[in-house]
């Protein structure tokens, strides 16, 4: 069974989840950790709950979801993992940072990248990803169909959705991708977005006033 921990990190309140089973393998999911006392809480849980970290995924490379992608990536000597379509965005993040203000450390290329449609495995569990994109080229959101929840990044939030004034946002397609893509799950899947509270696909179906029906 996997255990999901989301700690909130940094200015702009990210989401960060470590998702882990019996295994004790983990996976980090977007690692916003910025200052040092945020660093100190990511590494402890992982450290005291004796978990063995194999992949540091992102949904997205915006920049306030990747400020601890450099610290994550050395402490636990691996890379980073995301969509390819990212590729017009993780250029530009250090760019991005400076301009809110915001020193980001050089994340460099991902180790790997992932497609609609492939499974992220960790202990005796998995993930399904799908591309959701329209809040930023790249986004993807992540499924397990066992304990039916999905980690939506910045695709789906209560009550809202992503923001699509951004570069390579677009609200016709983050539209499409909500409703052909994260609607079309059971409505008791729980959506664990990437910024604020947990949701419901039906609450959202029901109740979102950008794309509920």
């Amino acid at each position: 069974m996997i255990t999901i921990k989301v700690f909130v990190f940094n200015p702009f309140q990210v989401n960060t989840y470590i998702l882990h089973d019996e295994t004790n393998e983990c996976i980090i999911i977007d690692p916003g950790c910025y200052d040092e006392n945020e660093k100190t809480e990511l590494v402890d849980y992982i450290d005291v709950n004796n978990l063995e970290v194999i992949r540091i995924i992102n949904t997205h490379v915006h920049t306030d979801h990747i400020l601890g992608n450099a610290f994550i990536c050395r402490h636990f000597g691996m890379g980073w993992e995301t969509h390819p379509d990212s590729k017009e965005l993780w250029n530009l993040v250090r760019e991005f940072g400076s301009v809110l203000n915001i020193q980001v450390e050089e994340i460099g290329l991902p180790k790997a990248t992932f497609e609609d449609g492939d499974i992220i495995k960790f202990g005796n569990s998995e993930l399904e990803v799908l591309y959701t994109p329209g809040h930023a080229a790249g986004s993807a959101c992540f499924v397990n169909y066992e304990q039916k929840f999905v980690i939506s990044g910045d695709v789906l939030f209560r009550d809202s959705i992503g923001r699509t004034d951004l570069p390579t946002g677009d609200l016709n397609i983050l539209t499409e991708s909500i409703q052909t893509k994260l609607f079309t799950l059971d409505g008791d899947f729980v959506v664990y977005p990437g910024h604020g509270p947990e949701t419901t696909i039906s609450y959202e179906k029901s109740y979102n006033p950008y794309v509920g029906l």
